[in-house]
């Protein structure tokens, strides 16, 4: 009789893993730019992590963020592979556009979407309680991406 293993099965796309359906795995969920990491970010992703077995990020493409205003102080692949160094984070996926979330929810097979407390109650994200969990997440107090590029000087 072969031994069980709790280990996720994949199949691979173009260029990242897709977590293919597993009774007993809790994806999650998160979307942002991650830019000018710092420990902030770094507890969001804990607690993220926390809520499930399997923490997929869905990173905010640099032409994605161009077309919000916003500009990044990293690339898209750096910041991509900042995350992916990270031990809270099994899957790292680009945000393309608002538009994307369900169908991430759907093909990534997520139970749960968790997003930082500031988009409490926005149409971006409440539309998806109808697919999976949503959980808001308070952010880190004395932290924040605006204010580490305020104190650099650094225009976005």
């Amino acid at each position: 009789m072969e031994a069980s293993t709790n280990k996720i099965q994949l199949e691979r796309t173009s260029d990242f893993v897709v977590p293919e359906p597993h009774v007993g795995i809790r994806r999650v969920l998160t979307y942002g730019t991650f830019d000018l990491l710092h420990f902030g970010h770094i507890r969001l992703l804990q607690r993220a992590a926390s809520l499930g077995d399997y923490l997929i990020v869905a990173l905010s493409t640099d032409e994605f963020n161009a077309g919000k205003g916003k500009t990044s102080f990293y690339p898209y692949e750096v910041r991509r592979e900042m995350l992916e160094a990270i031990r809270y984070v099994d899957l790292v996926i680009p945000e393309n556009s608002w538009e994307q979330k369900l169908d991430d929810v759907r093909n990534y097979h997520v139970d749960v979407v968790c997003m930082g407390g500031d988009w409490v109650g926005s149409d971006r994200f409440e539309y998806l309680r109808e697919a999976c969990e949503l959980v808001y997440l308070d952010r880190t107090p004395g932290i924040s991406t605006t204010q580490v590029k305020n104190q650099l000087g650094y225009e976005s």
